[in-house]
């Protein structure tokens, strides 16, 4: 993969799996939605500020924090009661200091890269910015290569595709499997569909951010690989929690649970890594409920395009919408737990 790669999105997963590429010698430019929206937010401020009838004598505070970017903006006035607006771009720091450069706009990646990678957090994501003003599309041209990582729906996919191709890029989709840790090991499980030439020429920058990489031929296997692939962990993720619950209701420990389950024919390192902290009620977000839940709805989708009755998935994705109505949905997808634990909505 020569050349400088482009990576959008600076998510959980997008930002561990740009640290690898630098860490492994890349060179890297990077941009995030949340970091162009705030950026907009503080600055926006400011010139209102100036315009307004509150004269800069009377800011007691205003304040940039960062290095090659706004980290924060800090606006307190006595005449609004110290009112503090902070934005805080994060996100690009500790990239920027293994290297990273930050691009303003997802088309100024791509002028920039040949390759560039996106990790959104769903379709309608994913169709933004390639589609919108300042979108990768407005740069594609002939020679550019465009690796979409996020998870989506295969019409989704087709539809980046065909845009992409039309203006003499290369497409390829290749979702993955693993969440926030497996991610920041370089031990992600790629599932890649598309360009077979790109996909080739990605394999550098896949065996850093992946253990095994899988080529399925045309655009939207992948996509279809990965909603079965997270259809299939929401449920058992659901079955684990009522299981879960129903030993300790029965009086049995649940830990022990958790070792009997780690010794017999149905373990696996879900239940293994998520059952201390499903105990212990700790849900920082490892992959988010609300991703789940998406997965779970396009996966159902899925099955009624082929005519596939699921009727196991269909009471999983019940209890992820629960949990999400409980305030869950950016906690672990885990925390569905708490929604099948208290089935009336009351943690």
């Amino acid at each position: 993969m020569e050349g400088e790669v482009g990576f959008l999105g600076l998510g959980i997963m997008g930002k561990a799996m740009s640290m690898n590429l630098l860490r492994h010698g890349f060179k890297v430019t990077v941009w995030n939605r949340t970091l162009s929206r705030l950026a907009l937010i503080c600055f926006s401020l400011v010139y209102l500020l100036s315009k307004s009838q509150i004269a800069f004598d009377d800011v007691s505070t205003l304040q940039c924090h960062g290095p090659k970017q706004v980290r924060s903006l800090d606006i307190r006035s006595p005449s609004s009661q110290n009112l503090t607006y902070a934005c805080y771009f994060e996100e690009c720091d500790e990239l920027v200091e293994h290297g990273a450069s930050v691009a303003e706009t997802p088309a100024a990646v791509v002028k920039k890269c040949k390759y560039t990678i996106a990790m959104l957090s769903d379709p309608s994501a994913a169709l933004s910015v390639v589609f919108d003003k300042d979108g990768a599309l407005e740069q594609i041209c002939r020679g550019k290569g465009y690796i979409d990582m996020s998870t989506v729906d295969s019409d989704t996919s087709t539809k980046i595709s065909e845009a992409i191709t039309s203006k003499g890029g290369y497409f390829l989709e290749a979702p993955v499997s693993g969440s926030k840790k497996p991610a920041e090991d370089g031990q992600l499980v790629i599932l890649a569909a598309g360009e077979k030439t790109l996909y080739e020429e990605a394999l550098p920058a896949f065996d850093v951010m992946g253990k095994k990489s899988f080529f399925l031929g045309k655009v939207g296997n992948g996509a279809k690989m990965k909603l079965v692939v997270n259809m299939i962990m929401g449920s058992m993720m659901n079955a684990f929690s009522e299981g879960l619950i129903l030993a300790d209701k029965s009086g049995l420990s649940s830990q022990t649970l958790l070792d009997v389950l780690d010794l017999g024919g149905i373990a696996n390192p879900m239940f293994k890594m998520k059952g201390p902290t499903m105990i212990q009620k700790n849900y920082s977000p490892a992959f988010p409920l609300k991703h789940q839940q998406k997965d779970m709805r396009l996966a159902l989708a899925l099955g009624d395009e082929n005519s596939v009755s699921m009727p196991v998935a269909a009471a999983s994705n019940e209890a992820f919408k629960k949990a999400r109505s409980m305030g869950l949905g950016d906690l672990d997808f885990s925390a569905v737990f708490e929604a099948v634990k208290f089935p009336e909505g009351s943690s």
